[in-house]
């Protein structure tokens, strides 16, 4: 893969970005979102959106509060109210970054903007709904908009049907790194010159009983909590949300006036081409090299790591040697955190709300913690802020998004342009 110089001494074109919206389970916009990681805040909890009949795993990470009649008034699409759960949520994500990027409506220039919105496994709550109807219920029929509630890029497409987006438009899926590769690939449309404008990002809402049936079948969930990089970990936590961010190339958003945010300079990707569950360290290894030699940095020059961190015993170890091969002297100064402790783990939308929290670390000058760090496992000996948050300035952030399958990407940002 061939990838141009990010440097604007250059002359090519610079990627900023204007706009973010979040719904989680730890808040439905983005300064809840962000409220709630700086007070290490635990969206953990019991499950309460469906029946649990006979699971053995009865904790989630549910988005709280949502109302999607309200989140989605006076929209255009009359359609997406009516959508699966997943779109719903991207919709409400997407209408707050366009409301903070001040992009008007619909985008002055439909086919210089794309929309890229992923889910790593798209309509399942539909899906569910559908098939107790048909085998349970004996149903001779499903509801007439079960198949279009189900496909994986209808999020993309009621957004852009919401925004007027005419350029492409479309969903990615790669697992827990689905909604990285929606960001890397705008990014990479917007320095290609194929548009100036992007709405990146992935939801998910998978929490329901066959879901957690089938996590259940792979024992790769917790039953007990979130614990990232600690000694008793024992799993993840499965939640659900969404998180968008607006993109533009730098002067297209110079030449409007629109408040820059900050600039994503480096992007990343690999496959291990190993196992489907069990990692690498030499995929994510590469990712991460890729990313700061596009943004061309030092491994020195990142003050904060949003690791992919799920808290599944070889996933946390193995993320910890890469980030020890890669930085190397510079590991033991790096504050990293898996901010799954909180929000827990958004599947393919994880990269997207972790990318909100890595630009929040630059703007704010804090970084968030990993909760429930009591003690780290001997194996994980980095500094993963355990618990408590803490103020720190930082110029330029990474944020890791590791799949199933062995598929990386990731991403760094940095300050706005001067």
């Amino acid at each position: 893969m061939t990838q141009s110089n990010g440097s604007g001494s250059s002359g090519a074109r610079r990627v900023v970005v204007t706009g973010m919206g979040a719904v989680t389970p730890v808040g439905n916009t983005v300064d809840e979102f962000w409220a709630s990681l700086k007070a290490g805040r635990c969206g953990v909890d019991k499950i309460v959106g469906f029946d649990l009949e006979d699971l053995y795993i009865h904790i989630g990470a549910e988005v709280k509060g949502f109302d999607p009649k309200d989140r989605l008034a006076n929209i255009k699409d009359r359609t997406l109210p009516m959508a699966d759960r997943y779109s719903q949520f991207a919709g409400a994500a997407a209408l707050e970054a366009m409301k903070h990027s001040g992009l008007p409506v619909p985008v002055p220039d439909p086919y210089r903007t794309a929309c890229i919105i992923g889910s790593g496994a798209g309509g399942l709550n539909t899906l569910e709904l559908a098939y107790r109807d048909l085998f349970i219920r004996k149903k001779k029929a499903t509801n007439p908009l079960t198949l279009l509630r189900i496909i994986g890029s209808s999020a993309s497409a009621h957004v852009g049907i919401e925004f007027g987006v005419r350029g492409p438009t479309f969903g990615t899926v790669s697992a827990c790194a689905t909604a990285s590769h929606s960001i890397g690939l705008t990014y990479q449309f917007i320095k290609s010159g194929a548009v100036d404008v992007g709405i990146a990002g992935a939801a998910e809402a998978v929490m329901n009983y066959g879901t957690m049936k089938a996590w259940q079948a792979l024992r790769v969930l917790s039953a007990q909590g979130c614990f990232p990089f600690a000694k008793k970990r024992n799993g993840t936590v499965l939640a659900e949300g969404a998180g968008i961010l607006v993109l533009e190339e730098l002067e297209h958003a110079k030449a409007r006036g629109a408040t820059i945010i900050a600039e994503l300079m480096g992007f990343g990707m690999s496959s291990d081409a190993k196992d489907m569950v069990n990692p690498d360290i030499e995929g994510p290894k590469y990712a991460m090299r890729q990313a700061l030699s596009e943004a061309k940095l030092a491994p020195s020059d990142i003050g904060y790591l949003n690791a992919h961190g799920t808290a599944t015993s070889i996933n946390d170890i193995n993320e910890t040697r890469a980030i020890k091969a890669v930085f190397e002297g510079a590991a033991k100064d790096l504050a990293i955190s898996s901010t799954k402790s909180m929000h827990g783990h958004l599947l393919g939308a994880g990269g997207a709300i972790e990318a909100i929290a890595s630009i929040k670390a630059i703007t704010e000058g804090f970084v968030p913690p990993t909760i429930g760090l009591d003690e780290a496992d001997p194996e994980c000996d980095l500094d993963y802020v355990p618990n408590v948050g803490r103020e720190k300035k930082v110029t330029y952030a990474m944020s890791n998004s590791f799949a199933f399958g062995g598929l990386n990407a990731v991403l760094i940002f940095g300050p706005p342009p001067a």
